[in-house]
């Protein structure tokens, strides 16, 4: 007689799901960082001596409420105790800088890059 095949109790159904949440809400965030990659250079125009023009005031606006949506993930920072949590932060920033083993540098996003 075999015995059934395993599934995952509870606890492991559990875990599954909340490791698909992260994966999805990992996927958002860096999908909405990408998106403002612009922003700093608009709002540096005006401190520069530009003009904005309609369209980048519009695109300004946008990029503010790309933004806006984003600032929950980023409250952690604000707690206490996670200035702790800063070298850590920082390494997995870094390690996803450096170039991967069998990957080409021209693989890695102009955003990622040094």
């Amino acid at each position: 007689m075999t015995a059934p095949p395993d599934k995952p109790g509870a606890f492991g159904r559990a875990f599954d799901r909340l490791l698909s949440t992260q994966k999805r809400e990992a996927r958002y965030v860096l999908a909405e960082l990408l998106a403002m990659r612009g922003l700093m250079p608009l709002l540096m125009k005006a401190r520069n001596g530009g003009q904005w023009s309609a369209a980048e005031k519009a695109e300004l606006l946008s990029q503010l409420r790309r933004l806006s949506r984003l600032s929950p993930y980023l409250l952690f920072l604000l707690l206490p105790g996670s200035a702790l949590l800063l070298p850590i932060y920082a390494w997995w920033l870094d390690r996803r800088r450096s170039a991967r083993a069998g990957e080409t540098p021209a693989s890695i996003p102009e955003s990622l890059r040094p």
